[in-house]
């Protein structure tokens, strides 16, 4: 009822800020549209605060329809968005309290010599803490935030449903399709079991491969709710623009590289493009890779598709990267 609350309420203060700005409109002379109404300073913050507050598929839809669409955004609703991608409400320490005792037990501090209440770092459907265990070793616990996985289908709806109201749904938008790839990567990107496996899967195939860092699964204090991982520092790989040129074109070659072996060689790719899940360490140009919550198996047809597209590029030939483009359905 509260996350049913939390639209009423935005709707509501969208509401009164239409008849408001309407009003001084009419008093002023000015003319007056439905969409300048709507996308008024005071409604567009009051839209940004009450989705930042839902934590979770609001703020993933966020990230998923900027990244995916945003050149056919107005620019009002690409702030709002930026702003979902950019910051993240935590969890009160309470109901943090509530989670692990839910998942580790009434007694989960005994586990560790200190867990810090703080996150470190917050995600759409989660927050990191960092903790270091009876034996010594630093982790990296990712809670999920309470709720989440139970109202994926319905916050997917109301937050399309919101941007169909305020006109913000864009022709070139295919609402339908995006709504289902959101509802499917949501429910998975749930799954903390799931993600787990693919970490601990990315570990093992790139073991040996220098250049790379995939942290290490903790399985006994790993639940569908919480992950637990070895903690591996870095800084954002958005720094790679205060290196020299010549480690920055090593960086992005490497990660070409990793592209083409999740598509030729692994069979799965990690989807979500957000520079957050990429950490960089300067000492020794290594690239942390984290979250795999969105690691989906590549078709063969796509791969293949893939391989023409290359091969044809690599040899100047034209005609057969538009033919292979045509064939692997990308046209």
């Amino acid at each position: 009822m509260a996350r049913f609350g939390t639209f009423g309420r935005l709707v509501g203060g969208v509401a009164g800020g239409m008849v408001a700005e309407g009003a001084r409109r009419w008093a002023s002379g000015e003319g007056i549209s439905a969409r300048d109404l709507i996308l008024t300073p005071g409604n567009v913050q009051r839209m940004t605060d009450r989705l930042s507050h839902l934590r979770g598929t609001a703020m993933k839809m966020g990230q998923m329809i900027s990244l995916d669409a945003g050149d056919f955004l107005p620019d009002e609703l690409s702030k709002i968005l930026a702003t979902l991608r950019d910051q993240a409400n935590f969890m009160p320490t309470r109901q943090l309290d509530q989670v692990l005792k839910s998942e580790w037990g009434p007694d989960w501090r005994k586990q560790f010599r200190w867990f810090n209440p703080r996150p470190i770092a917050a995600a759409s459907i989660g927050q990191v803490h960092k903790a270091l265990t009876r034996d010594g070793e630093e982790l990296a616990i990712k809670v999920q935030y309470p709720g989440v996985a139970k109202s994926i289908d319905s916050d997917v709806d109301n937050v399309m449903a919101l941007l169909r109201v305020a006109g913000f749904a864009p022709p070139e938008l295919e609402m339908e399709k995006l709504m289902a790839a959101a509802k499917q990567q949501l429910h998975e990107e749930a799954d903390y079991t799931r993600e787990g496996q693919q970490m601990a899967l990315y570990r093992e195939r790139l073991a040996g491969t220098p250049g790379f860092i995939v942290p290490r699964l903790h399985q006994g204090l790993t639940r569908g709710s919480i992950l637990a991982m070895s903690f591996e520092d870095g800084v954002s790989i958005e720094d790679l623009g205060n290196v020299p040129p010549e480690r920055r074109d090593e960086v992005f070659a490497r990660m070409i590289r990793l592209v083409a072996r999740e598509l030729f060689d692994f069979g799965v790719m990690q989807t979500d493009p957000n520079f957050a899940n990429f950490r960089y360490r300067r000492e020794t140009g290594e690239i942390v890779l984290l979250d795999f919550g969105a690691c989906r198996p590549v078709d063969p047809a796509v791969a293949n598709g893939y391989r023409k597209m290359l091969a044809a590029g690599l040899e100047g030939n034209a005609a057969e990267v538009l033919s292979a483009t045509i064939e692997a359905g990308f046209m």
